[in-house]
């Protein structure tokens, strides 16, 4: 029994501290989105820098061949020399961005890239090494730097945002420059902070390892790729076939469909907050794994279908937190929650991948995702129009969820209670068709809101009963 405490204790304090690291940059984030609103003359704009950003995200796996997965899992083996792993995590993205470099033509066929090219690559480049520094002190076990980065990062972004933005206005070029000063902020303090100095030696690079690492990470590329594919291409095609459509301009749409992702991004920093602690606990608990993964697999889906349930609930009213003009992003939203939702979930069942060293796993499962998403963000858009792209990246990433649940069974079996999250994923539909097609929407909503909060309640009260218990053996062991 102490054994078993230890694990939830050791879990729950890594969460907590990696709340705490996130908290600020998540908190300002809720306020970032509305101001840029203000701040950027119109959604066009605004869609220029949603467009710029999806380019940015889809370039940095390609560069960083993704590394930073292989960082952090052989990081934590403790066989493993962590000079070794951090210099050959370096000459990875090294590599990747001198490939880059020289595939400058190609790049700048990318769509709107062209005039963002060099700050493109330098936001690229400062991420990755931000994400090499940081993935390393993690694995480390160094959270409570990871906190104060979190912190520093958040006050530098914010920094940047107004001297860039609102003094200097330089639109999206002041958005992007913004982004690469916080990230190279970042990647420098981590890296003194963090001791990365001391783990810095030529002579530690390590073929063999990076073989093997290699081996490990490659397979994210287009596994990260295709992540990319189901997030990120919908920018794209909204912009290649929704120009004009109720008299608004296709970057305009864009800016619309980046400011429905704003309320999505709780769900997101929930998953974030507890996905950062749970891989370090998933790879190092060995004992008795089962069961500890369906226990915790049962309180996550419960957090995140309350989350996902009160967020589409308030969706409409929060949406006055921007300009008006912008009022109309919260038909992007109830569908993007549940994406968000679904991502969480396939971030947990990732973790199986993780333990077990099978990453070709997450490929394949990313892929199927990837090819459903591009044929159905075609198909919604013609019949749904803009909006249509929320539903095809939440089918999408069901499809992922659902291939995972069956490929994970292999390695490790995990108790989904498969019924109960059907029902409360139904209840959820019912309150987005509501939403869209009931006037009267605030009672209903309201209604089935709490019901799913009440199927949870047991679940959320049992484990924060179990926390209190082990919160209150700690204290009378100290008294």
């Amino acid at each position: 029994m102490p054994d078993t405490n230890k694990k939830y204790a050791t879990l729950v304090n890594n969460t907590i501290l990696f709340a705490i690291s996130n908290f600020s940059s998540k908190i300002v984030s809720l306020f970032i989105q509305p101001y840029l609103t203000y701040a950027l003359e119109s959604p066009d704009v605004l869609g220029v820098t949603r467009l710029m950003q999806s380019v940015t995200n889809l370039l940095i796996p390609v560069v960083s061949l993704g590394v930073s997965f292989a960082v952090i899992r052989f990081g934590l083996d403790k066989e493993k020399d962590k000079a070794s792993v951090f210099m050959n995590g370096l000459a990875t993205i090294l590599t990747g961005f001198t490939v880059m470099v020289l595939a400058w033509p190609a790049v700048r066929l990318i769509p709107n890239a062209a005039n963002y090219l060099v700050l493109l690559y330098l936001c690229v480049l400062a991420s990755c090494l931000r994400t090499l520094c940081t993935q390393f002190i993690r694995a480390r076990m160094c959270n409570r730097l990871v906190a104060v980065d979190g912190v520093l990062t958040t006050a530098s972004l914010l920094g940047f945002y107004l001297l860039f933005l609102s003094v200097l206005d330089m639109g999206a070029t002041g958005y992007l420059l913004a982004l690469f000063c916080s990230d190279i902020c970042s990647a420098l303090f981590v890296f003194i902070a963090g001791g990365c100095a001391r783990f810095f030696d030529l002579h530690k690079f390590d073929k063999a390892l990076w073989r093997e690492m290699l081996r490990y990470c490659m397979p994210m590329i287009p596994a990260s790729i295709s992540f990319w594919v189901i997030n990120a291409s919908d920018t794209f095609y909204v912009q290649a076939m929704c120009e004009g459509i109720d008299g608004r301009s296709a970057e305009a749409w864009v800016g619309l469909l980046g400011t429905g992702y704003y309320l999505p991004q709780i769900i997101t920093f929930v998953g974030q907050f507890f996905y950062e602690a749970w891989q370090l606990s998933a790879v190092t608990e060995e004992e008795n794994r089962e069961a500890f993964f369906s226990k915790i697999f049962r309180v996550y889906a419960s957090v995140l279908l309350c989350c996902a349930a009160g967020i589409i609930w308030l969706c409409r009213p929060m949406m006055h937190l921007f300009r008006a003009d912008y009022y109309e992003a919260w038909q992007f939203v109830p569908f993007l929650v549940l994406a968000s939702t679904i991502t969480c979930l396939n971030n947990f069942l990732n973790s199986v991948y993780v333990v077990y060293k099978r990453s070709s796993s997450s490929l394949y499962t990313m892929l199927a995702g990837a090819v459903l998403n591009l044929v159905l963000n075609y198909l919604f858009i013609l019949w749904l129009g803009p909006v249509g792209v929320t539903s095809a990246s939440f089918l999408s990433l069901l499809l992922v969820f659902l291939l995972r649940a069956r490929s994970t069974r292999s390695l490790l079996v995990i108790d989904f209670q498969a019924g109960r999250m059907l029902v409360q994923l139904g209840l959820i539909l019912i309150e987005i068709a509501v939403l869209f097609y009931v006037d009267a929407w605030v009672l209903p909503t309201t209604l089935l809101t709490a019901v799913v909060c009440l199927l949870n309640a047991r679940e959320l009260l049992r484990m924060a009963k179990k926390l209190l218990g082990m919160v209150g053996g700690r204290l009378r062991k100290k008294g």
